[in-house]
């Protein structure tokens, strides 16, 4: 099997449709709360966003890796590894968002402390974040339902599924914002209610479309040691990678907090428009973990190659038109997250920090999925502390004197170098996989 473009884009596309609606619970949260009559609903949605996002990114390997060893099992034909590749994850998942929910007070006293954010920002992100606590297991879970199935080619459903969460959190963010003025807990609850309502869904449907069951005898053998230590060993380095993805995210929005409200606001309605523009080439990351996955299940070279390649041909395209589609309709885009007058001459001050960040990113994201399908992450984790020091640099030597511009600019360091320190490692990866001595680029 040689994968060709038309394959290729048959499972990036609808991917790239379903990972497309993850970023839209923060934006449509961040965009609901915009138009209302104070900075300081986004400023607390932004921060109870952040809390969130630190938890979640940093078990984000729950997903990844579900995806790549499910992928791999699938390409051997190996059925018991296939559920396995479930079992195991998901019943991590779940003792770990019950664990963050019992923590749930130390956490938001840890973060308010560090990101020490005005008063009324503080209290609103409060509220924010006691409610959504409660959605934390079902969330993680959440993670494995969806990179088991995407691991297994069921895109069509995985489509549904995410369309279903995000679909209830917009109606019920409108729902509960605009007819009942719940104001940001409804916000929070509406998130909530559509996070468990999509993990019960993804589990009625797993049941439908596998013959994976909940028995003694399969929980016995998920404790088997051998495979539960390599899965630990892939979740280490991606849980180190995102460590430091997400410190960047907290530094970034800890040292926005401090030039005021507004431009916090500002700020957070960038990153929303920020994680967008990622997971649009999510999808070819997800596609290229999957055909790798394969490729390396079933020791296939070739096919291995050609997924490289069209990761980076992909990448390229999508950087190209991403760029040429935000410049037309940046004002816009802005204008759906706010009608604050101040807040949006803010975001469209530093909104030409955006038109860069495709190019920056996009090689290094799509990328990013062959490593993961492979089970080789050793270099995302490198890569990633790496770019972590070249953005403490640049936002010690350019904060000083060009403020909000400098925070961005470090931003884009760390975006560009992680791209670069990942890419130097793909001839290595090609070698290491199938003992040759070719370059796999």
């Amino acid at each position: 099997m040689v994968v060709t473009h038309r394959m290729y884009l048959a499972l990036a596309l609808p991917l790239l449709l379903s990972t497309i609606t993850t970023p839209l619970l923060g934006a449509v949260d961040t965009a609901v709360v915009g138009w209302l009559p104070d900075p300081a609903y986004i400023g607390g949605v932004a921060i109870g966003t952040i809390i969130f996002n630190t938890m979640y990114w940093l078990f984000g390997f729950l997903r990844v890796s579900t995806s790549g060893f499910t992928a791999q099992a699938n390409g051997a034909g190996n059925e018991l590894e296939e559920t396995m590749a479930f079992l195991r994850p998901f019943g991590l998942a779940a003792f770990v968002g019950l664990f963050l929910f019992l923590l749930q007070w130390p956490i938001e006293g840890v973060f308010f402390d560090m990101m020490s954010p005005e008063q009324d920002v503080r209290a609103l992100a409060s509220d924010y974040f006691g409610i959504r606590i409660w959605g934390t297991p079902f969330a993680l879970m959440n993670y494995v339902i969806i990179g088991w199935l995407m691991g297994m080619s069921k895109i069509k459903v995985v489509f549904m599924l995410q369309v279903w969460m995000n679909a209830t959190n917009i109606v019920l963010d409108l729902l509960f914002v605009k007819v009942f003025s719940f104001g940001v807990s409804g916000v929070a609850a509406a998130t909530v209610t559509a996070e468990i309502s999509a993990c019960l869904a993804g589990l009625l449907i797993i049941r439908k479309v596998s013959s994976i069951r909940f028995e003694r005898e399969l929980l016995k053998k998920m404790m088997a040691l051998a495979p539960m230590v390599k899965m630990m060993a892939v979740n280490r380095d991606l849980m180190i990678r995102t460590i430091c993805l997400l410190a960047v995210f907290n530094l970034f929005t800890a040292k926005g907090a401090a030039f005021g409200t507004d431009t916090l606001a500002a700020n957070a309605i960038l990153i929303q428009i920020h994680y967008i523009l990622a997971y649009f080439f999510d999808g070819f990351a997800n596609a290229s973990s999957i055909y790798t996955g394969r490729a390396v299940g079933s020791k296939n070279e070739a096919l291995y190659k050609k997924t490289v390649s069209l990761s980076f041909q992909w990448a390229g395209l999508m950087s190209l038109l991403l760029t040429v589609t935000y410049l037309l309709f940046s004002g816009p885009v802005i204008g759906l997250f706010t009608n604050l007058p101040e807040v949006a001459s803010l975001a469209d001050q530093y909104n030409k920090w955006m038109l860069v960040y495709p190019f920056f990113a996009g090689a290094g994201l799509v990328i990013y999925g062959v490593f993961t399908g492979a089970g080789e992450v050793a270099p995302i984790r490198n890569s990633m502390i790496l770019a972590l020091l070249v953005f403490l640099a640049l936002q010690f030597l350019a904060l000083p004197g060009l403020h909000n511009h400098g925070l961005w600019l470090a931003f884009m360091g760390f975006t560009l170098a992680r791209t670069v320190f990942l890419v130097i490692y793909v001839p290595r990866l090609g070698r290491k996989l199938f003992n040759t001595g070719k370059n796999s680029g």
